[in-house]
């Protein structure tokens, strides 16, 4: 075995690409010149499916507690006090969060789910809490980091552990 061929070898284990070697009589004196034709191949591991299935497992986890404690009748006094809205809206902002949160840890409609809750984030962030401030009192902070996290779920899509990817025929905007 040459050395250009163990150092593809080498190459290939530890970045994961497709390479090929080019020998050609005139670049012999370089001892057969290793060009790597790197196409972009991503390599998905279990490692990639588990962080996919954690981020929207421990999304859809808060989300229905914080939509199934909205059934409450205590949530219609800050409906109707602060925010001035209809006492009719409990039943309706409830489920908005609750249902999308099951749909996240199935994982199906994981797309459509996190576009819902994202625009429930931007409602949070500029018309309960005013976006007064990120941090301290009446803080964004924690409804800008569901925001990003159902942002990377609509971008990255439910991974391979979960049900739409076990339905092969599912069109892939409805993962």
């Amino acid at each position: 075995m040459t050395y250009s061929r163990l150092f593809l070898r080498t190459i290939k284990s530890f970045l994961h690409i497709k390479c090929e070697i080019i020998d050609t009589n005139s670049l012999k004196p370089l001892y057969g010149l290793v060009v790597l034709l790197a196409e972009a191949v991503f390599r998905e591991n279990k490692l990639h499916d588990i962080a996919h299935m954690g981020i929207r497992a421990a999304i859809g986890v808060i989300f229905i507690i914080h939509g199934t404690g909205k059934f409450n009748p205590g949530f219609i006094g800050f409906l109707t006090g602060p925010l001035g809205l209809p006492a009719e809206m409990q039943i309706p902002i409830a489920l908005a969060e609750t249902i999308p949160g099951i749909l996240l840890i199935i994982g199906i409609l994981s797309r459509i789910s996190s576009s819902l809750l994202s625009i429930i984030m931007l409602g949070a962030i500029f018309y309960v809490k005013g976006a007064a401030s990120i941090t301290g009192e009446g803080g964004i902070e924690y409804e800008l980091i569901l925001l990003a996290s159902n942002l990377v779920i609509i971008v990255a899509g439910p991974g391979r552990i979960s049900v739409a990817h076990a339905i092969k025929k599912l069109p892939r905007f409805l993962h």
